[in-house]
Order: C-alpha cells, then sequence, then structure tokens
C-alpha cells in the first residue's frame, strides 16, 4: 500500500505544487462546489496511477487542486462507491493519498435517503454518526503500522468540534438542518419499505451507499472528518415512492448552493 501511494503521490507531485489542509469528497449531484473553487491543476482519475475510475453518472472524475476559503483544497469530483465492483481498500485509496499530500481535514458529501419520520425532502443533514450495513470494512486484511493502528478507535467517527463549527454557520444563514445518523449500504438497489423500516428501527436517520468506508480509513490514519447528506428521498411509511438515479441527481443540486455555502466557511473558519 505504501509503495502504491508514493507512486501515485510522485505523479501528483510532478503536476501540481499546492499543498493542500483540506481533502473533499462530492457526492452524487454535488459537484458545483467545484465552481467555487479557484482551480489549479484538474488531473483525470484515469491518469493516476492506482486510482479507480468512476463509473457513475454524476462523478465527473477529476482530482481538483485549488483555493476555497482561503486554504489549500484537494477535492474528489466523484467518488468511488463498492456497488461498482472495487474492493474496499480501492475505493478508500485516494483518501490515503489525501492524507500523505498534508490534509488536515476530511469532509465528505453524499445523497441520501430519509428514514426520520420529521425530515423533508430538501434537508441538510450534519453526520454525527454512522451504521455501517456494507458486510464489509477497508481495514479487513493485513495492516500496515504505517497507515495506522491494527484496532481503530470509532467512538468519535465525526469530528464534534468540527461538527459545532458548521451548526453554527448553518443557523447562521438561517439554513434548515438536521443531525442525524447515516447508515450505509451497498445498493445499488434502493431500499425496499421494509428495509427502510428496519434501518429506521435500529437507530439511524438516513440510508445511503458511500461515506463509511472512507469514514472508517480517515479515523485509521487519525484525520479529523466531517460528513454532510442532502437528503433527496424519503423512505418513510406513506411516502415512499418510485425514485430513480436521475431524480436523486436533480434533487441534491437544488440543494447543494446551502451546502457549498456551509462548507465554503466552514474551510474558511478553519
Amino acid at each position: 500500500m505504501l509503495k502504491k501511494i508514493e507512486k501515485t503521490l510522485e505523479y501528483i507531485r510532478n503536476i501540481t505544487k499546492v499543498k493542500p489542509e483540506v481533502g473533499i469528497i462530492l457526492g452524487t449531484g454535488l459537484g458545483g462546489l467545484t465552481k467555487e473553487i479557484d482551480i489549479k491543476a484538474s488531473i483525470p482519475y484515469k491518469s493516476i496511477p492506482n486510482f479507480p475510475i468512476s463509473t457513475v453518472k454524476g462523478h465527473k472524475g477529476h482530482l481538483i487542486f485549488g483555493e476555497l476559503g482561503g486554504k489549500n483544497v484537494v477535492a474528489m469530483h466523484g467518488r468511488f462507491h463498492y456497488y461498482e465492483g472495487y474492493k474496499m481498500e480501492e475505493l478508500t485509496f485516494p483518501m490515503r493519498v489525501m492524507k500523505f499530500l498534508g490534509i488536515e481535514l476530511l469532509i465528505l458529501s453524499n445523497a441520501a435517503g430519509g428514514v426520520n419520520p420529521d425530515y423533508e425532502i430538501g434537508d441538510i443533514m450534519i453526520v454525527k454518526d454512522h451504521i455501517n450495513l456494507m458486510s464489509n470494512n477497508p481495514l479487513i486484511g493485513r495492516n500496515d503500522l504505517g497507515l495506522g493502528p491494527r484496532f481503530t478507535d470509532m467512538s468519535e467517527a465525526y469530528d464534534k468540534k468540527i461538527i459545532s463549527k458548521a451548526s453554527k454557520i448553518a443557523r447562521h444563514h438561517n439554513i434548515k438542518f438536521q443531525t442525524g445518523v447515516y447508515a450505509a449500504v451497498t445498493g445499488p438497489t434502493f431500499e425496499t419499505p421494509a428495509e427502510y423500516k428496519y434501518i429506521r428501527t435500529i437507530g439511524a436517520d438516513a440510508v445511503g451507499m458511500s461515506t463509511v468506508p472512507e469514514a472508517i480509513v480517515a479515523r485509521h490514519m487519525s484525520l479529523p472528518c466531517f460528513a454532510v447528506s442532502v437528503i433527496c428521498d424519503l423512505g418513510v411509511e406513506g411516502k415512499i415512492v418510485e425514485i430513480s438515479h436521475d431524480e436523486v441527481i436533480d434533487a441534491a443540486s437544488v440543494v447543494e448552493p446551502k451546502m457549498t455555502l456551509i462548507i465554503k466557511e466552514l474551510i474558511a473558519s478553519l
């Protein structure tokens, strides 16, 4: 793993000298944040050694370096998912690279389905905790102490101080937001009504197909993590309707400016 990381770092550093302080992963329909970045370099995933290639609509597939909120950032315009057929260690490899590039905070975003009956389509949910229902973990297998410990503490998967800052920013701008628990499933099917009910019963407020593997790897490397979900459909009895990926993208894009504002000001406050 460390050899792969070094090869990838060498390639990136030959293209850009930007030393990022914050890493950002943009989820489905949430790539508009890149318009706020003063871009210094944009590298297609397909040209980066050891990087997977994003195959999902709404995920452009570029690693972007630039400035946002007065800080140097690296942003993934498109992420990788377990349902695309990648191994856990492959889809989380970019987090390893970001850490070695020098980031001190990882920001994750995603489009999710709301299972909390108090949630509405268009809500922003700041993730305070998660439940891993993916039947896998990116840390399974041989552990390299150069990356992190064999057993990783997850008592604070999402940094409480960063959550507090983001909450204050949202309140300041009168942006409605929720704070809740995110459940990760493999996908690519959307959930059945019974599955939505189960996910709510075990304590989740929203469900999606990403984020948790990245958060686990971030904690493995002692990298503070912040995550935000945009609620794009509802898995609540009486409100469940047929949903498509295009509709998720459309719903996310409507809320995106609010999420972008929160993230931009959050980075500026660091």
